[in-house]
């Protein structure tokens, strides 16, 4: 299979270890997918500055397909900055460095190349709401990352990303149950099928037509926690479509199960690295 992250890409600075690593939801997607085995692929904006060069020397390296993002000059890539405080990290603020912010569009030959993946991840933070549509009459299954904020989970938010997309995926760690189905009811009510709700060390959720599934917890002592709900969505994604999930076709819960184990045991691994995959560099 194939898959693909288009959108953001970002700088992690450890601003109190003077390094940082590449990283973002749409980077960090394609990287996982291809240590879980599968061919994959990063679409998005890759800025001509010192970040941006990091991050497209890591995704060569780790064999992610970038043909379809060259560097652009005039640019500029998002810093992220963090404080590792025992291996949990904290954001503390972001910005840019000289250059271009410039958002990412989907032109006539980006959908053309998009048609040839079977899973097609994006995210909030790669501002692309009014770009999703785009992707309605593409084959492949199509997940989305809402994050935890609120503006994300708002209804005019929501109605331009849930019609277009098949899994939705939140980050709920202050949601109690009857505020997760509430959600659901609402993810379901939009359009999307299917929802994981991410809950950190308290574990997760996945909401079906078919019912709810509680997740598991992989007790480990983490280098660096960043990365790990990427990373753990990725793994779960890739077994759900090895067993034949299907946009309309709500898998039984031995393959949910199977699915939940693997992408705990890839998460937790995933946190005995440094940022999200590792490559990092002095700043």
């Amino acid at each position: 299979m194939k898959f693909i992250g288009i959108g953001d890409n970002v700088a992690d600075r450890y601003i109190n270890q003077r390094i940082m690593y590449p990283g973002g939801n749409a980077v960090n997607f394609s990287v996982f997918a291809k240590e879980c085995g599968e061919d994959s692929a990063y679409l998005g904006i890759i800025a001509d500055d010192r970040e941006g060069r990091m991050i497209k020397k890591a995704l060569e390296k780790k064999n992610v397909d970038t043909t379809f993002s060259p560097l652009v000059k005039g640019c500029a890539t998002e810093r992220c900055d963090v404080e590792l405080i025992e291996g949990d990290r904290h954001f503390v603020g972001s910005g840019y460095g000289p250059g271009e912010k410039k958002s990412f569009t989907l032109s006539e030959s980006h959908l053309e190349y998009l048609k040839n993946f079977d899973a097609i991840h994006c995210g909030c933070y790669s501002e692309m709401e009014d770009e999703i549509v785009k992707l309605d009459d593409i084959p492949g299954l199509k997940t989305f990352d809402f994050s935890e904020e609120e503006e994300y989970r708002e209804d005019s938010f929501l109605q331009k990303i849930l019609p277009f997309i098949d899994i939705a995926l939140f980050s709920g760690a202050s949601m109690d149950a009857e505020e997760e189905k509430e959600l659901w009811q609402k993810v379901l009510r939009f359009g999307t099928g299917h929802m994981l709700v991410t809950r950190g060390i308290l574990g997760q959720r996945f909401f079906c037509r078919s019912g709810s599934y509680r997740g598991i917890v992989r007790e480990t002592e983490p280098l660096d926690t960043m990365g790990a709900g990427d990373s753990f969505f990725a793994a779960f994604l890739v077994s759900l479509m090895r067993s034949g999930l299907k946009r309309d076709i709500d898998p039984d819960e031995a393959i949910i199960e199977e699915a939940f184990r693997k992408a705990a045991d890839f998460s937790a691994e995933n946190c005995k690295r440094r940022g999200s995959f590792g490559f990092g560099e002095r700043y």
